[in-house]
C-alpha cells in the first residue's frame, strides 16, 4: 500500500526527534520542511551552552515554529552543564529546604536561561512523590516523600519555567516515585489500588494541572489496578479517562522516549510503541536520543499506514497534531547574553545541607571519592567535591576494589572524607566505610537520596540531596574543604 504524502505530514508533526552533534545536519531541516513537530536536545548537542542559541536558531531559520525541547531539570539532570555539573541543585535538595519561593526563584532562572538559548520546552519538573528509597531513576529528581511537599513544589516550579516563557512539562504520569525498576531497562510495575495512586502519586499533577502546566509526560509503567497490562503510555484509562476526565488536563501530552525498554518491550519495537500511544491519547511522540532520519521515516511511515488500514483514527492524530503545535510558540526575546552559573544555586545548596555528627578537623582530610554508576537520564556528568578543594588530595577509587589498608596507609595522619551517591546499596561500600572508621577519623558525604543507613563509628555524616556542581560545593564548605 502506498503511503499518503498528507498522512506521513501529519504524522510528522506529531514526532519529537534528536539528531547528533551540535550542528543540525542536512535531513533534520528537510524533515522540519515536511512537517516534522521539533528535537530534543541532548548533551551531545551541547559542546558550549552559548553555542545552544546558534544551533536553536539554524532551526528555525528553516521554520519559525519548530518545536525545541530539553531535559534541564537542574541537580543531577543536565544538558546545558553536562561538562560541569548544573550550578543549581535539583529537586531534592529544594525540597530539603522546602521554601517555595526559593524553587520558584531557580526554575525561573533556568527558565531565564533556557529562553535565552532560544529553547521552548523543558521536560521538567519531574513531579514524581519518591516513596521507595531505592528508585533507580528518580531518587534526587523528586522533591521528597510528601504529597503536598511535592505538590506545592511542583506549582512554585511550573510557575517559574513558564514566567520565564518556557513551557513546562510534568513527568511522569501516573507516578514513578514508588518504583525500583528502571524504565530504561525494563517495564515496572506499580501495584496499589486507585485509591493510594489518588492519595500518594496523582496530587502533585493534581497541583500542576491547576498550575496550567503546558505538558505532562507519560511514564512506561504499569498500574495493574488502572492499565492492566499495559504501559500507562498505552493505556486510554490513564491518559483519557483519569488525566483528561477526571484531572481535566487539556494541554500537550508528551511520552517518554519510545527506545526506552518499558516502551518497545510491551510493543514490540518503536514504531508499535508511536501507534499504540497515539490511540491511547498521546500527542507528542519523543523517540529518543539514537534517532537518525530513517527511523523518524519508519514511524511516521507506520503512523500514516496504520491510519490507512483503520488502525489509527485520524481525528485522533490530528487533535494530537493541533496539541504539539500549540507547544511550538516563538521564543520569548533574548535579553543579552545566556545567564551563567551565579550565587543562586549555591545558596540554595548550602540550605539544603544537613550535617549529623561533629564536621570540625576534616579541612586537611584526604578526600575519597567511591564511583557510581549514573542512570541513562543522568549521564556522564560530573559530581563530587574535586573541584571546590583547597589543595586536599583527592582520589577516585572503587569501593568494591579497595582495601581499609590501604586508604589508611596513604591518608597517615590526615583525616578522611568518604564521598558517594546511593552508599547504602553499592556494593562494596558498607562495608569499607566501617572498616575504615574503625580505625580511624572519617567524614562521610552522601550526595544520593538519603537512605535510613549511618555508618558505624564515622564522625560526620553530611547529605547534600543531590550530586550538581552546587550540591558538591556546599559539602565541601560544610567540612571546611573550600578555605
Amino acid at each position: 500500500m502506498a503511503t499518503d504524502p498528507g498522512l506521513r505530514r501529519l504524522a510528522l508533526r506529531t514526532l519529537l526527534a534528536a539528531f547528533p552533534g551540535p550542528t543540525p545536519p542536512d535531513w533534520a531541516a528537510k524533515l522540519l520542511a515536511d512537517g516534522l513537530a521539533g528535537f530534543l536536545l541532548f548533551s551531545s548537542n551541547i559542546d558550549r551552552p552559548e553555542r545552544v542559541a546558534a544551533t536553536t536558531a539554524a532551526l528555525r531559520a528553516h521554520r519559525a515554529d519548530v518545536l525545541i525541547a530539553i531535559d534541564e531539570e537542574g541537580g543531577d539532570v543536565t544538558r546545558l552543564a553536562h561538562a560541569t555539573g548544573s550550578p543549581y541543585p535539583g529537586n531534592a535538595a529544594l525540597g530539603a529546604v522546602d521554601d517555595l519561593a526559593l524553587t520558584q526563584e531557580i526554575y525561573r532562572a533556568i527558565g531565564d536561561e533556557l529562553a535565552q538559548l532560544g529553547v521552548s520546552l523543558n521536560l521538567a519538573p519531574t513531579v514524581d512523590v519518591n516513596t521507595a528509597d531505592d528508585n533507580p531513576v528518580i531518587g534526587t529528581r523528586s522533591f521528597g516523600v510528601d504529597p503536598s511537599l511535592v505538590a506545592a513544589h511542583t506549582t512554585a516550579a511550573v510557575t517559574g519555567l513558564q514566567t520565564a516563557g518556557v513551557a513546562a512539562c510534568a513527568k511522569h504520569f501516573p507516578g514513578h516515585g514508588a518504583t525500583v525498576t528502571d524504565s530504561h531497562l525494563g517495564l515496572p510495575t506499580v501495584e496499589v489500588s486507585l485509591e493510594v495512586l489518588r492519595r500518594r502519586d496523582l496530587p502533585p499533577f493534581a497541583a500542576a494541572i491547576a498550575a496550567d502546566v503546558k505538558a505532562v509526560m507519560t511514564a512506561h509503567l504499569r498500574v495493574p489496578a488502572l492499565s492492566g497490562t499495559l504501559p500507562a503510555t498505552f493505556s486510554r484509562l490513564v491518559l483519557v479517562d483519569l488525566l483528561r476526565g477526571e484531572y481535566g488536563f487539556t494541554g500537550a501530552l508528551v511520552t517518554d522516549a519510545l527506545e526506552m525498554a518499558g516502551a518497545v518491550l510491551a510493543a514490540g519495537g518503536i514504531v508499535p510503541a508511536a501507534v499504540r500511544a497515539l490511540a491511547a491519547g498521546a500527542d507528542l511522540l519523543c523517540l529518543g536520543r539514537r534517532v537518525d532520519a530513517a527511523l523518524v521515516e519508519q514511524v511516521a511511515t507506520g503512523i500514516a499506514v496504520a491510519v490507512q488500514e483503520g488502525r489509527l483514527a485520524r481525528a485522533r492524530v490530528e487533535e494530537a497534531a493541533a496539541r504539539a503545535a500549540a507547544l511550538a510558540t516563538d521564543p520569548p526575546p533574548r535579553a543579552g547574553a545566556p545567564a551563567t552559573a551565579t550565587e543562586l544555586g549555591y545558596r540554595a545548596a548550602r540550605r539544603a545541607v544537613r550535617v549529623e555528627g561533629d564536621p570540625s578537623g576534616f579541612a586537611a582530610a584526604m578526600v575519597v571519592q567511591l564511583a557510581a554508576t549514573a542512570t541513562q537520564v543522568e549521564g556522564r556528568v560530573p559530581w563530587g567535591l574535586a573541584p571546590h578543594l583547597r589543595g586536599a588530595e583527592h582520589l577516585r577509587v572503587v569501593a568494591a576494589d579497595t582495601t581499609p589498608e590501604a586508604l589508611v596507609g596513604r591518608a597517615g595522619s590526615r583525616p578522611i572524607v568518604l564521598v558517594g551517591r546511593h552508599l547504602h546499596r553499592l556494593p562494596g561500600a558498607r562495608s569499607l566505610i566501617e572498616a575504615v572508621a574503625a580505625r580511624h577519623p572519617v567524614a562521610v558525604v552522601e550526595m544520593g537520596w538519603p537512605s535510613r543507613w549511618r555508618p558505624a563509628g564515622i564522625r560526620a555524616f553530611v547529605l547534600t540531596y543531590g550530586a550538581s556542581r552546587a550540591n558538591g560545593r556546599a559539602a565541601a564548605e560544610a567540612l571546611g574543604l573550600t578555605g
